[in-house]
């Protein structure tokens, strides 16, 4: 196929015939879903499944998170043309890649929620998928966990942020998205020696023993020295990847709940996740994307991006 497909390719979402392949409809046109992947709850033969969990009960500052699958899977539209550049390899044509769509849940029943994730997750998983999410706000990652978990044991969690989320909270059923890493490490559901936080950038008494490489340490060392060092603490236990959009800098991506200065630039952001590649990567998610404050659209490119470059991550090994 080539770009001159765009004539007559349309609404490839619905109408591909198979999950592998790159796509070349206009991208000002047709349905939209996740890099314009087929939309299917048939999850048999396939290697990833993109889902979207539109979910903000527990932002601390701006509400909107809940658009952000919406908005990343239209700015997701200008990626499916061309194997993503610097990996040498195109994820979309040698695996299975689908857009299995969005959580169904009653908003009204937050209480409700967090076994209605669990339960989707471990669907996937049970289907011998693994699963890439966009959020939502970045308590999703905690209901993710517990899935992957219950498949994996403890795992080791890889954690772009500008904020720690290890806040002290023992009330297990409490709907927060800065205590859900406590949580995580209280439960056993990662191991905090083998996790590492990366881009942190703001005060937190009890990192739960999580290693962290704060944003400074990225900014004066450089992304490259700062992979090498991720690399180093996960070693090749299996890995949850989870990206905070608001790690990186307000001035690269506005549209989040909690912006902080002093974030990573979205090319080092990029370093980091293509430098880290060969880590165990068994799951991730992009989350908080709020695209109410970021009427650019920026935000929702970088989680697009930071979403393909997951699926690099987790594609990368399975080469091999």
């Amino acid at each position: 196929m080539a770009l001159e497909d765009a004539k007559t390719q349309v609404d490839q979402a619905f109408t591909r015939k198979d999950a592998r392949g790159l796509s070349y409809e206009n991208a000002f046109g047709g349905a939209l879903s996740f890099l314009r992947r087929r939309y299917t709850k048939d999850l048999a033969g396939v290697d990833i499944a993109v889902t979207g969990v539109p979910f903000d009960q527990a932002v601390t500052n701006r509400t909107g998170t809940r658009l952000g699958p919406r908005a990343i899977r239209e700015a997701s539209s200008l990626q499916p043309y061309d194997p993503p550049y610097g990996w040498g390899f195109d994820p979309l044509s040698d695996f299975a890649v689908v857009d299995y769509g969005d959580l169904a849940f009653d908003y009204a029943n937050v209480a409700a929620f967090p076994d209605a994730l669990s339960a989707h997750i471990k669907g996937i998983l049970d289907a011998g998928a693994a699963s890439i999410t966009l959020g939502g706000d970045h308590y999703i990652s905690f209901p993710i966990l517990r899935a992957y978990a219950e498949k994996y044991g403890p795992l080791s969690l890889l954690h772009f942020d500008a904020h720690s989320d290890t806040w002290a909270d023992d009330d297990m059923g409490r709907i927060d998205h800065g205590t859900m890493f406590y949580k995580a490490v209280k439960l056993g559901l990662i191991d905090p020696k083998t996790s590492v936080q990366v881009g942190i950038r703001t005060h937190n008494d009890d990192t739960m023993g999580v290693n962290i490489i704060d944003a400074r340490e990225v900014h004066e060392g450089g992304a490259a020295a700062a992979a090498a060092k991720v690399k180093s603490i996960l070693g090749d236990r299996p890995t949850y990847v989870t990206f905070d959009i608001d790690c990186l800098d307000p001035g690269f991506a506005p549209g989040t709940g909690t912006p902080v200065w002093g974030g990573l630039s979205s090319g080092q952001a990029a370093i980091l996740l293509r430098d880290v590649a060969g880590i165990n990567m068994v799951g991730g998610d992009v989350v908080e994307v709020s695209p109410p404050y970021d009427p650019s659209g920026a935000t929702a490119v970088a989680g697009a991006h930071v979403a393909m470059e997951l699926i690099c991550l987790w594609a990368y090994n399975k080469r091999k």
